[in-house]
């Protein structure tokens, strides 16, 4: 028998026993019960459960986990205490091997069902190298209560501010960054002021704080943090971004990618991938389904700082970023500069807008995108208006992704492989790498 964490509900509709027959995404078991599904989180295929319903349709109820009376094979302990309660994770209480297999398989269900795609173009997942540890980054949300200064995260599905002593998520010098901060602001007449802290580290075990403070003036704050013995970047941020103040250190974090490996600069609070080894992965992967000879014209849209960018410009004969964001465009420009890479153009604007009017590259072989979670949907759609005869397509989220394949694939392009890969272990969340080309055939495949 084993007792769930506590959680609070408004419901008092218990559920008699209930068997889990499958895992659903967004990382839920899945029971029936008179002829309605019931979703019943942190559960494996096979568990017995007791739950509560806390949300209730016509056609299906969410519950939540009240015991598991007889437990799967599958089903380990969580080595985290707050596991269950904490929502930074919905998978620490299934096997590694447990959660490669569902994440496998629901990525390649996903895109069989919503675009048609023949199961066997769906590749085997890519595990990650590290299970535990592999966060290079994480938001620690703040608040100040009887107990004192608290970091940690958010309880699943609330606002909660739950204290997390060490996650085991997160690299081990941000878990000691964390200690120091939560002892440096205890009893502090600013503390309240407070509400988030975000810590980073980098491929050379670099690391920076940036402190988010509702204050006005951050004197009194800057000076305990310089007097701290936090060897990092130290930033306050006030408020919006743009209101960001460097009080130590040059703000610069580096990662390493491509083959020979290229470093690329970025700018504390920029965006790098969280599992450092996995991006490595992710562009190993592009660079391959790429096969450049060197004589072609590449886009790569929501280009960053140069991640998938630098690495395909040494390889073709000419390179266009996009990007929205003025300062990972500044990176971008710096890193290829310093690496040498001249045949690489970069342009600051969205991506929807610059790669549809055609006027930055118009003869495009390749084209390369790596969205944010709400996807590409515009960009898909001056696809299927003006085709590019081979386009990989980097997701954070198989739902968008599927959305976005569903045009191209009935307008001539082919989906030849998709791939996932564990970016993040202990959830459901997987990245993927989709590689289309253009047949340039009304008839279509995967229609």
């Amino acid at each position: 028998m084993i007792l769930t964490p506590r959680s609070k509900s408004n419901s008092s509709e218990i559920l008699p026993p209930l068997t889990i027959e499958t895992l659903v995404n967004g990382g839920a078991g899945l029971a029936r019960h008179e002829g309605r599904v019931i979703f019943v989180p942190h559960t494996a295929v096979g568990d017995r459960v007791r739950c509560r319903i806390v949300s209730a349709k016509k056609q299906y109820a969410e519950a939540q986990l009240l015991e598991v009376l007889e437990p799967a094979s599958k089903r380990r302990r969580p080595p985290c205490v707050v596991a269950g309660d904490c929502g930074g994770c919905q998978w620490q209480h299934l096997s590694y091997a447990e959660q490669l297999h569902w994440k496998g398989t629901l990525f390649r269900e996903t895109l069989v069902r919503r675009c048609g795609v023949d199961p066997a173009q769906v590749h085997p997942i890519v595990a990650s190298a590290a299970e535990w540890n592999y966060r290079s980054r994480v938001q620690l949300k703040c608040h100040v209560s009887q107990q004192g200064f608290i970091c940690g995260f958010y309880r699943a599905k609330s606002r909660y501010v739950m204290a997390v002593d060490e996650c085991p998520l997160i690299a081990p010098e941000l878990n000691i960054l964390t200690s120091k901060l939560r002892c440096l602001f205890s009893n502090t007449s600013y503390a309240r002021q407070i509400p988030q802290i975000d810590l980073a580290i980098d491929d050379h075990k670099k690391t920076a704080v940036t402190v988010h403070y509702l204050g006005v003036e951050g004197k009194t704050l800057a000076e305990r943090l310089l007097q701290a013995d936090l060897n990092s970047d130290l930033v306050i941020q006030f408020g919006a971004k743009s209101r960001r103040t460097l009080i130590h250190g040059d703000g610069i974090l580096r990662i390493q990618v491509g083959d020979p490996l290229l470093e690329l600069a970025y700018s504390v609070g920029g965006f790098a991938q969280i599992n450092l080894d996995q991006n490595r992965e992710l562009v190993a992967e592009v660079l391959e389904l790429a096969e450049l000879q060197g004589t072609e014209n590449v886009v790569d849209l929501y280009c960053g700082m140069g991640n998938f960018s630098l690495p395909l410009a040494r390889r073709a004969a000419r390179l266009v970023g996009i990007e929205d964001s003025p300062i990972s465009i500044e990176f971008a420009r710096k890193n290829a500069a310093v690496s040498g890479i001249a045949n690489a153009d970069f342009h600051c604007g969205p991506a929807e807008t610059l790669f549809s009017a055609r006027t930055l590259c118009d003869a495009v072989d390749l084209l390369v995108l790596d969205p944010p979670r709400s996807g590409a949907y515009e960009v898909m759609k001056s696809l299927v208006e003006h085709p590019v005869s081979k386009v990989i397509y980097v997701s954070c989220d198989p739902q968008t992704l599927a959305r976005d394949l569903q045009p191209l694939l009935h307008n001539g392009y082919e989906l030849i492989s998709s791939r996932p890969f564990d970016m993040f272990p202990q959830t459901f969340h997987c990245e993927s790498v989709t590689f289309l080309k253009y047949c340039d055939d009304s008839s279509g495949s995967n229609r």
